[in-house]
């Protein structure tokens, strides 16, 4: 059966049409994959740019290394940067400094607490800006919730607040950037504890959580988050 010269026609109108359709959706496809690179080199920490502060996501960005030490030892301190002289006490090992990361946080427009001091840490909480915490990592599924990496033995929630503490920190030269009870050192620190629920008075153990981290000495990237 021949086929008119009109639906012969009418037909390859409609074969061209669905051409340039998928060719423009694949153009369009392209377009987004090359916009998602872009986005994650923008976020991308390394040696050479250890820290990134994204203002308009309200992020600080801090390049780090899993210590495996801590899948099974106990530790008070989630992040202190390499050279402090805790520098080797941390689940994860930062590669910014105390000041770096206080200055970050300040230009997402976070405020510190400043109600630590040494006097009455024990039994105060820290106050300040709350923040999250993300950890990923080539290869990772996504981006995981500190909670998710950091096993607190009580079954109790991480609570980050900006503490401030930038003076003392100086003064001290520990590199703390992140502790996991309230602190009158660390630039952040767990206001769920008060200072020597871990160390002193043995209230709860924090380990890192092997079966969702990486191994020991992997690249990870420490995202914190100013919250709503």
């Amino acid at each position: 059966m021949k086929l008119s010269r009109k639906i012969m026609a009418g037909l390859l109108c409609l074969s061209l049409v669905g051409m340039v359709g998928c060719s423009s959706k694949k153009n369009e496809e392209s377009k987004k994959e090359a916009t998602k690179t872009e986005e994650k080199m923008k976020i991308e920490v390394s040696e050479k740019n250890p820290i990134i502060v994204d203002k308009k996501a309200k992020t600080v960005t801090v390049l780090s290394q899993v210590n495996g030490k801590y899948f099974t030892e106990p530790t008070r301190h989630a992040s202190v940067e390499k050279s402090g002289s805790n520098g080797t006490k941390s689940i994860f090992t930062a590669y910014a400094t105390p000041e770096q990361f206080y200055n970050g946080l300040v230009e997402i427009g976070a405020k510190a607490g400043e109600n630590m001091n040494p006097d009455n840490a024990t039994t105060t909480h820290v106050e300040g800006s709350k923040l999250t915490a993300t950890v990923t990592w080539d290869g990772a599924d996504k981006a995981y919730d500190i909670n998710d990496v950091v096993k607190d033995s009580n079954g109790k929630k991480i609570d980050f607040r900006f503490g401030g503490n930038l003076e003392r920190a100086k003064t001290k030269k520990t590199g703390c950037l992140s502790c996991l009870d309230s602190c009158p050192v660390g630039i952040i620190s767990n206001t769920t504890y008060t200072y020597g629920a871990v160390e002193k008075r043995n209230e709860v153990a924090f380990t890192g959580n092997a079966d969702v981290l990486p191994e020991d000495g992997t690249f990870v990237a420490v995202t914190y988050k100013l919250a709503e």
